[in-house]
């Protein structure tokens, strides 16, 4: 429950960032401009969080792995809270100038960095609770923190919905702050869940082994497994960043309604909901691999007809292409990763591992995504580009499985400190 409630508030305030950048951070803090530039550049404060979410992974990873779980989780989503609830009070250009924008970008950093840390401890926290012998239930298990993902959309798309329903001046003047401000709410009820939670039992019983390096210098030494974290989860956070915040602002472009676009969010988010746990169940019967790339193949498949869905203008066929490319393929993609990338690192680097792979994939994937679309969409037109990035996303998650090694019956007590290299020849060291 805490992984759960802890991941889905953190991304909650991360995701109701891209939601309003996408409705009217363009206006607010980039006014002038011409409104395609407009929204370049609301996205591209977006990509700022993505950027620093390395940067996060490696500062919470570091002292995770000294000091502990549970003292992260803390931190994380203190940080997280504290910087959303600083960006609802914030005041827009036309009361600071360029001051807005410079302390958007700077806010958007500081959640970056809270939730670059979030998903290793909260990940890591319930996989090492868990059953540690061969055959446990490790993927059902982590996909409640995989849950937060759709869950916190669900909650952010849901509070932007009712605030939409103010008149358009109202919702720009103060309705687009509101869900930061209940960050606040949000965090309280987290931390007091979380100050419940027991110290992970793997990492007590491997803090008694020494490391010879930092933990961010063992992991570097043999980079493998990060690069192939990092590659397996690039489809999956491709398909989640265009199809949702760089989603809302093209569909709201071409002529659907803000409550359309977000009622088609939430419904697919509810999808979602259902379809990655049974991912990540599934995966413990039959292997994180076979899952990982059917989920690619289905989401590139779905690439071209979720596009020409939402094109046709339909409300309903708008909610039928989100509950497909985002509540079945991009699920069935993500929901084996949390155990996936658990279980290729010994427990007493795993939280910087674990944390550095999935967050670079977030960047590649998902922080430059919506940017590089709105851009290609200005330029080209149409939406071929964004279905060749979907497809490109799922190709090289597709190509990563094929090196991946398959992990879902690894002990996860042996060999504390060590790399696990996995690849097809199942050298490790």
């Amino acid at each position: 429950m805490s992984g759960l409630l802890g991941t889905a508030v953190e991304f909650y305030d991360f995701l109701v960032y891209g939601t309003i950048a996408a409705l009217v951070f363009g206006d607010l803090f980039f006014p002038g401009a011409d409104p395609a530039v407009g929204t370049i550049a609301a996205f591209g404060t977006f990509a700022a969080g993505y950027v620093a979410r390395p940067l996060g992974g490696i500062i919470f990873g570091h002292f995770g792995d000294r000091l502990g779980r549970k003292s992260m989780m803390l931190l994380t989503m203190t940080l997280m809270g504290s910087g959303s609830f600083l960006i609802g009070v914030l005041p827009t250009y036309g009361t600071i100038g360029v001051w807005a924008p410079v302390l958007l970008v700077a806010l958007r950093v500081v959640q970056g960095i809270a939730i670059g840390g979030e998903w290793g401890g909260a990940t890591l926290m319930i996989v090492e609770h868990a059953e540690r012998t061969q055959g446990s239930r490790r993927g059902l298990w982590s996909s409640f923190s995989q849950l937060g993902g759709p869950l916190g959309s669900v909650l952010s798309a849901g509070v932007v919905t009712l605030l939409s329903a103010l008149p358009d001046g109202q919702f720009r003047s103060w309705g687009w702050r509101v869900p930061f401000l209940l960050s606040v709410v949000l965090l309280a009820v987290g931390l007091f869940v979380r100050l419940r939670v027991t110290e992970s039992p793997l990492f007590t019983q491997a803090e008694r082994e020494p490391l010879d390096r930092t933990p961010i210098m063992e992991v570097l030494r043999r980079p493998k497994p990060v690069l192939l974290a990092a590659c397996v989860g690039i489809g999956a956070f491709t398909s989640q960043s265009l199809l949702t915040g760089f989603m809302i602002s093209y569909a709201v472009g071409h002529g659907y309604s803000r409550p359309q676009v977000l009622t088609a969010v939430t419904v697919a988010s509810c999808v979602a909901l259902l379809v990655l746990p049974a991912a990540s169940a599934l995966s413990d019967r039959v292997g994180r691999r076979p899952v990982v790339l059917v989920g690619a193949v289905i989401s590139a498949a779905l690439a071209f007809p979720v596009l020409a869905l939402v094109n046709s203008g339909s409300p309903g066929l708008l909610i039928l292409a989100l509950s497909l490319g985002l509540g079945v393929g991009q699920s069935t993609m993500y929901g084996p990763l949390g155990a996936l990338l658990t279980e290729m690192f010994g427990t007493r680097v795993r939280y910087t591992g674990a944390s550095l792979g999935y967050q670079a994939a977030t960047l590649v994937g998902a922080g430059f995504s919506p940017l590089l679309a709105s851009s290609l969409l200005a330029a080209y037109g149409g939406s071929t580009p964004v279905s060749l990035l979907l497809c490109a996303g799922a190709a090289i998650t597709a190509l990563t499985v094929w090196r991946l090694r398959e992990t879902h019956t690894d002990d996860l007590d042996s060999a504390a400190s060590r790399v696990i290299v996995p690849s097809q020849e199942g050298t490790c060291r």
